[in-house]
């Protein structure tokens, strides 16, 4: 009996089942490579299919780039371009710094106005008949604190203010006003480009979710759709796309993510885009085209990620606009078309973006672009032969090449024998009696 037990279970274990003592152990004290996905139970079909793993994305769906720079050295070179750097931080960044700043001006300038105040004695003769201190009624670091404040935003309450008696004070006071108005305009200059950037334009410019791979004019295309959510429209519109994906070169080098371009019509010029209403980005997959010789089976084997960037100058502050999305490879469907969003009403176009990225199936050949094209040509080819093998003969007699052809010649040969066969017999006749 313990021998049949044994048998079942290697036969079992042969057959892709667990054994009876695995299952009955809880999940998390499984193996890995029990713990994913089982392989059908079923002894008619004991190999599971491949499942692909799941991808990292090199662009986000919104734009981002998914890449995070590490182990920077050199990080001096981000104050060099100390504007850019304020305007690239997180808004709760800016808006501690943009505080912080101010802060800490105000307090630098009334230090120095109650440094001041304490060498000229200001703080313990004010009260005397007499004296004239540098700033009237600025008698502890509080008061100096707040006539800092009033000096730099301008405010001017008009209980202390600076006497003529004071040259230090004077000079300090220009000083402050200088670096003031230039810590104002560089905080308030970097708040309004950040409000204000172009990137936030980019939010109502939509990709669609998917791409799709079908026939237009007898060729496979891969195609998406683009759309402006804005009644003001981008300037200049240009749409670019970029194929990324591992690539190992004849000498062995490995390029991890190796980024090749996919012409959208930069040749044509119908990269250039007038964005009113969506449009459907059209690639015709040629012999330049890096998905030329993809089947659908093969396109379903491949990993590769679409990058597609839209560029633009915004019509209301003229500032360039950039927009980007991708496409993994599980996102480009084959066989598939967009679904008409344009719609004619009267006296003017409606367009639905309820419908903006529905698709359709559509008969599209699996083959590739490649097979496709060499069978267009052989059936184009193929009436023009059969058109040629139903015309008649022409004569021989009527085509000066015919002495040219060496079958011609047999055809002339037999003929000259019957006409002399006819000219012997017409000979006999007439000298019969």
């Amino acid at each position: 009996m313990a021998g049949d037990s044994r048998v079942h279970m290697d036969h079992d274990m042969e057959i892709g089942v667990t054994p009876t003592a695995v299952r009955n152990l809880p999940v998390k004290k499984l193996p890995k490579h029990l713990r994913e996905a089982q392989i059908s139970t079923e002894r008619t079909h004991l190999i599971a299919d491949p499942v692909k793993k799941p991808r990292q994305r090199y662009v986000q769906k919104d734009g981002k780039c998914n890449v995070h720079h590490g182990n920077v050295q050199e990080t001096y070179r981000y104050l060099s371009d100390l504007f850019t750097t304020l305007v690239d931080l997180r808004w709760r960044l800016s808006l501690f710094i943009f505080t912080l700043v101010y802060v800490v001006n105000w307090l630098f300038f009334g230090l120095l106005w109650y440094i001041i105040a304490l060498i000229r004695g200001d703080l313990w003769h004010s009260d005397e008949d007499g004296w004239t201190p540098c700033v009237e009624n600025l008698n502890s670091f509080v008061s100096a604190f707040l006539f800092s404040i009033e000096t730099e935003t301008t405010i001017g309450y008009g209980y202390r203010v600076i006497t003529e008696k004071c040259p230090e004070g004077i000079i300090l006071l220009l000083i402050q006003a200088i670096l003031g108005s230039i810590v104002n305009a560089m905080m308030v200059g970097c708040m309004f480009v950040k409000i204000s950037q172009p990137k936030n334009r980019a939010e109502t410019l939509m990709f669609s979710h998917k791409a799709v791979i079908s026939v237009r004019d007898n060729k496979l295309c891969l195609m998406f759709r683009v759309g402006d959510l804005r009644n003001s429209h981008i300037v200049e519109a240009s749409i670019r796309a970029k194929l990324i994906r591992s690539q190992q070169t004849k000498e062995g080098e490995f390029i991890p993510l190796n980024q090749t371009d996919i012409n959208i019509g930069f040749d044509t010029g119908d990269d250039r885009l007038f964005l009113v209403s969506p449009l459907i980005i059209s690639h015709e997959i040629n012999e330049k085209s890096p998905f030329w010789e993809l089947s659908q089976a093969q396109m379903d084997k491949e990993e590769f990620e679409i990058v597609v960037i839209l560029e633009g100058m915004v019509e209301a502050t003229g500032m360039t606009c950039q927009a980007r999305s991708s496409y993994l490879d599980k996102e480009v469907l084959w066989g598939y078309r967009f679904t008409p969003v344009l719609s004619l009403e009267k006296g003017f176009y409606e367009v639905d973006y309820n419908s903006f990225h529905d698709i359709y199936k559509t008969n599209t050949p699996s083959c590739s672009a490649k097979e496709l094209a060499a069978t267009l040509r052989e059936g184009q080819l193929l009436p023009t032969l059969s058109l040629q093998m139903s015309e008649p003969p022409k004569p021989y007699a009527l085509d000066p090449l015919s002495t040219l052809n060496p079958f011609t010649k047999d055809v002339d040969k037999e003929e000259e024998g019957e006409r002399e066969e006819t000219n012997g017999s017409a000979a006999a006749l007439q000298d019969q009696p």
